[in-house]
């Protein structure tokens, strides 16, 4: 049996199904906001800065000529130094009795010397005289020559011997400054043995350790900037002079050594900044790690068609992933809009609209290698 609805019934279920219709109509009219980055235009060049330590150009590490127990210490660490000054002494004692031996061995010898000249003398009026064969003048000859060749070899003995009694002095030759003492009163040092380091007035230099990533970029004779954390306003340009032939055991970098101009702002000790520019090998794009999506195992981005105020999926090739964001090595170029956020939401051909003002205001570059602007 069949039952017939009232007009009224057909009326507000044709109502109930227009409305259903336009509710389906709104929902896919819907504009998602989405917040959105700008390719910019990536550099040719980027900025490297490594941190160091200003010093002497020269520095001196000052020891004693001979062995022997340091006595006295005669400057302090910070401490200005000329030519001639005592910077410390060691026990001259047994020094000092070798140069009294010395002067005994030469009295001897030229004692020796006037015995063997008066036995010559002797031998040559007997020769003279036909009372002394020539053997025996040849004989007192060649006394003489040995005893003068022995009074010579004391006389450099004694020379000797004093200039070590002046070795137990340790005197600086240069102008400088005392940057380290290595040993103190009532030591035992050895030959040579560091006792003091001098900075040596003069020409100052920062030590930087460069990655063997980047070394290749560091070579004598290149430009760089200087800044140092004292002053924000002193900047000066400084010139590497030494790049180190190999890379530190422990800390697998290398040293690298950068000249300054002379500058009364600079001091030994301050903290410096160098910054060197560096060629781009590879053009990267940096974009924010929400950006990036997968689509059928492949990485993607959602780009924003701004004429239709669409997206639409994007395959890249990630280089790398860094702290700030992903680093892309194809797929984007400068201009392309990039959907930051919210990718789990984005459908093809979906509409979007751009959040913030309509006229899309852009920041600055985000990192050094300036490859993303981000659309506020």
């Amino acid at each position: 049996m069949i039952r017939k609805l009232p007009a009224a019934g057909l009326i507000v279920a044709a109502l109930g199904l227009a409305g259903c219709s336009q509710e389906k109509t709104e929902v896919k009219d819907i504009i998602r906001p989405v917040k959105v980055v700008e390719i910019a235009q990536a550099h040719d060049t980027r900025q490297l800065s490594y941190s160091g330590s200003v010093r002497a150009r020269t520095e001196m590490n000052l020891g004693f000529r001979v062995n022997g127990k340091i006595t006295e210490r005669l400057v302090d660490i910070g401490q200005r130094v000329v030519p001639g000054d005592v910077l410390a002494r060691i026990d001259a004692t047994d020094y000092q009795l070798s140069v009294k031996s010395a002067e005994a061995n030469l009295n001897a010898a030229e004692r020796q010397v006037e015995t063997a000249d008066l036995a010559r003398h002797r031998a040559e009026q007997l020769f003279s005289k036909n009372f002394a064969p020539k053997s025996q003048l040849d004989q007192a000859t060649l006394s003489y020559d040995q005893a003068v060749a022995t009074r010579d070899s004391a006389r450099s003995s004694l020379d000797q011997a004093k200039n070590q009694v002046g070795y137990t002095d340790l005197k600086a030759d240069r102008n400088g400054i005392v940057t380290a003492v290595a040993a103190d009163v009532g030591q035992v040092v050895g030959t040579g043995t560091p006792v003091v380091t001098v900075a040596v007035d003069g020409e100052k230099e920062v030590l930087i350790a460069v990655p063997e990533m980047e070394i290749a970029e560091f070579k004598p004779g290149k430009i760089v900037k200087a800044a140092f954390w004292s002053d924000s306003a002193l900047a000066l340009d400084g010139k590497v002079r030494e790049v180190a032939g190999s890379a530190d055991q422990q800390s697998r970098t290398f040293a690298v050594r950068v000249s300054l101009p002379n500058d009364a702002r600079v001091l030994l000790g301050m903290t410096a900044n160098i910054e060197a520019s560096a060629t781009n090998e590879r053009q990267l794009v940096s974009i924010p790690l929400s950006a990036l999506a997968q689509k059928d195992s492949q990485p993607i981005v959602w780009t924003v068609d701004r004429g239709a105020d669409t997206v639409h999926a994007r395959p890249v090739k990630v280089a790398e992933f860094a702290a700030d964001g992903v680093r892309v090595a194809e797929g984007l170029k400068p201009g392309d809009v990039v959907v930051a956020a919210g990718t789990q939401f984005m459908t093809e051909n979906l509409k979007v609209k751009l959040a913030g003002d309509t006229a899309l205001q852009s920041a600055s570059a985000e990192d050094d290698s300036g490859n993303t602007r981000q659309l506020r």
